[in-house]
């Protein structure tokens, strides 16, 4: 696919995302309103599509393990250099550093990667193993360092990190993934009228999640000459260099190649994720620096996506 026809595909993201920066910035819909959509993308339509989708999926092919592998691997190597930088910028708080890690290398998957990858390839299944592998491993570590870290709930730090555990298991999105592979697993059959009506609002998720994002972003506004040195490594770290080692260590050291390959890199390339907002306000830890991070890596992700489609089918 050239780097037209990409954009020609992405012309809907563009549309639904842009839409919602110029109602925002012309107050025509309040920006405040972005949250409404987003929990409705997020608790409703975004675990609708998953489960419809997981259950109705071949299981053997989804979960490629090679290449599950390879990303989970090039994701270790980043969560590496990603420490690293962060601690030569000068953070000395393990929140601060976790929070620096999870903005270079956790990819926005719900509100971004499956609606780009559904209006790519139709097709949003290669992104539900790396969902799945952020929320129940990264996610989790993450959480583990912000509980440990807190000093104003009651409890010991084991009962604290069991509390955030849970919850975060326990999430729609976990859940909607974990009952369409246990059932598709089980082969128990799914009424179609269940299945109809969760792609029929599961249809609503792209558009939805892409116009809150917008409502997000224009209501914020993106100061660009206020963009500090270690705003730049980050964007930088999570839009380019990311999706490079992304495709280093899947190509050469697990010898993944053809669609596997062009998708890994894709998510890789993905932005910021939303959470990383959510995560620096629970828990009081460079707020500003996270809100900037997901408005302004969800911008230059957006403009480099053609050019990454073009480039990893060439390379790859």
């Amino acid at each position: 696919m050239g780097a037209v026809g990409a954009l020609e595909k992405l012309a809907p993201v563009v549309l639904a995302f842009g839409c919602g920066v110029l109602l925002a910035r012309r107050k025509v819909v309040p920006a405040d309103s972005s949250k409404v959509f987003a929990d409705y993308a997020f608790l409703f339509a975004v675990p609708c599509f998953l489960f419809g989708n997981i259950y109705r999926s071949d299981l053997a092919a989804l979960f490629d393990w090679r290449a599950i592998t390879g990303y989970a691997a090039a994701t270790g190597a980043a969560v590496v250099l990603a420490g690293a930088v962060a601690w030569a910028f000068g953070v000395r708080d393990p929140r601060g550093v976790a929070l620096r890690i999870m903005a270079a290398v956790q990819v926005n998957t719900a509100y971004f990667a499956v609606p780009v990858f559904i209006m790519l390839f139709g097709n949003a299944a290669p992104v539900f193993p790396v969902l799945l592998f952020q929320v129940c491993v990264l996610s989790l570590v993450i959480i583990a360092i912000m509980e440990l870290g807190r000093a104003d709930r009651a409890g010991g730090p084991g009962r604290r990190l069991g509390s955030a555990v849970v919850a975060s298991l326990a999430t729609p999105v976990v859940i909607a993934c974990n009952a369409g592979i246990v059932l598709n697993l089980l082969a128990v059959r799914v009424p179609e009228v269940v299945l109809d009506s969760s792609a029929f609002v599961g249809q609503s998720a792209s558009p939805v999640a892409l116009f809150a994002l917008g409502l997000h972003l224009g209501g914020t506004g993106l100061k660009v000459r206020d963009t500090t040195a270690e705003e730049m490594w980050l964007v930088a770290f999570k839009c380019v260099a990311f999706p490079l080692l992304a495709f280093a260590v899947c190509r050469y050291g697990f010898g993944v190649d053809g669609d596997w390959l062009h998708h890994l890199v894709l998510i890789a390339a993905m932005p910021a994720p939303q959470n990383l907002f959510v995560f620096a306000q629970r828990y009081e830890v460079s707020v500003d620096l996270s809100a900037a991070l997901v408005v302004k890596s969800s911008v230059v992700a957006l403009l480099l996506l053609p050019l990454w489609t073009q480039w990893v089918a060439y390379a790859g």
